[in-house]
C-alpha cells in the first residue's frame, strides 16, 4: 500500500514540469524502484502458482497489475514514442494508483458492487434514455422557436435536459419558456437567437416540473436502489466465501489431526510391540 501511494505521489509531483526540474533525476530513480517492486511482486505471484504459473492470469486483478507493469516497461524500453502512445503510457503510470483498491477490502467491495450493478444499471440507463429522447423531441417541437439556445436542435435539447436532470439552474430554462426568451430577467437577446419570443406559461412549467419529477426524483433514484441491492449481494457473496474458506480450513485441520492421531496410534502399537518382545526376553 505504501509503494502504491508513493507511486501516486511521484506521478503527481511530475505534473509540475519545470517547477520540479531540479528533482527530475531523483523522481525518475524513485519511479524505477517502484516499478521494479511491482515487477518483483508479479514474479513472486507467478512463481507461487508453480508448476502452472499461467494460473496467475485467472484473477482479473492480476491481469490488471501485469498490464500496468508491462506497459510501463514498454514505455521505459521505447522512450522515442510520441503522440497518443505517450499519453497511453502516462495513463498507465497514473493507473498504478488504482491498485490501491485491491489492497483495501472495503474499496474492493465497492468496486465489486459497481461491477455487479452494471447489468441492472444498463436497463435503468435504457429507461432514462427513452425518457430523455421523448422529452427532448417534445422540447424541440414546443420550445425550439422561442428558445433556440436550449431547444433549437435535438442535440441542444438533450444537453439542456441533462442540465435540468442535474438541477443545475434548471429554473432559469423553465422561466425562459414560461415568459419568453425576451424576458428582461431570465431571457436573452437576438444575438443569442431570440428572434421569435413566445411564452408558454403553465404548459412550460408542467413540462419541466414533470421531467424533474420523473428524471431526477424517480429514475435517478433507481440507480441508487440498484447499487444498494448489489452492495448487499456483494456482502452476502463475501460472507459465503469467508464461510467456505473457514469450513475448508476446519476440514483440512480435522484431516490433519486425524492423520496425526492415526500416526500416533501406529507408533504406540509399535512401541507396545517392542516392549512386549523385550519382556519376553
Amino acid at each position: 500500500m505504501l509503494v502504491i501511494l508513493a507511486a501516486g505521489v511521484v506521478v503527481g509531483i511530475q505534473t509540475y514540469g519545470e517547477k520540479v526540474a531540479e528533482y527530475k533525476d531523483l523522481l525518475w530513480t524513485i519511479d524505477q524502484i517502484i516499478l521494479f517492486i511491482f515487477l518483483v511482486e508479479v514474479i513472486i505471484k507467478m512463481t507461487a502458482e508453480a508448476p502452472r504459473p499461467m494460473r496467475y492470469f485467472r484473477d482479473p486483478w492480476n491481469i490488471f497489475d501485469f498490464t500496468i507493469v508491462a506497459v510501463c516497461y514498454i514505455a521505459l524500453l521505447m522512450p522515442d514514442l510520441e503522440g497518443a502512445y505517450v499519453a497511453v503510457f502516462r495513463l498507465a503510470r497514473v493507473m498504478r494508483v488504482f491498485r490501491l483498491v485491491r489492497t483495501i477490502p472495503k474499496l474492493r467491495l465497492l468496486v465489486d458492487t459497481l461491477l455487479k450493478s452494471i447489468p441492472s444499471i444498463g436497463y435503468v440507463a435504457v429507461l432514462l434514455s427513452v425518457i430523455f429522447y421523448i422529452y427532448a423531441t417534445m422540447g424541440v417541437f414546443l420550445f425550439g422557436d422561442n428558445d433556440p439556445a436550449h431547444f433549437g436542435t435535438l442535440q441542444y435539447s438533450l444537453l439542456s435536459l441533462f442540465r435540468i436532470v442535474t438541477l443545475d439552474d434548471w429554473t432559469n430554462i423553465m422561466y425562459i419558456n414560461m415568459y419568453g426568451c425576451d424576458h428582461e430577467v431570465w431571457g436573452y437577446g437576438p444575438e443569442q437567437g431570440c428572434t421569435d419570443p413566445r411564452g408558454f406559461g403553465l404548459g412550460a412549467a408542467f413540462y419541466f416540473v414533470s421531467f424533474v419529477l420523473i428524471g431526477t426524483m424517480i429514475v435517478l433514484n433507481l440507480f441508487i436502489g440498484v447499487i444498494m441491492n448489489s452492495m448487499e449481494e456483494a456482502r452476502s457473496d463475501a460472507r459465503q466465501l469467508a464461510d467456505r474458506e473457514s469450513a475448508l480450513r476446519e476440514e483440512t485441520l480435522q484431516d490433519e489431526l486425524s492423520r496425526v492421531s492415526h500416526e500416533l496410534e501406529e507408533m504406540r502399537k509399535r512401541i507396545d510391540s517392542i516392549s512386549g518382545r523385550h519382556r519376553k526376553k
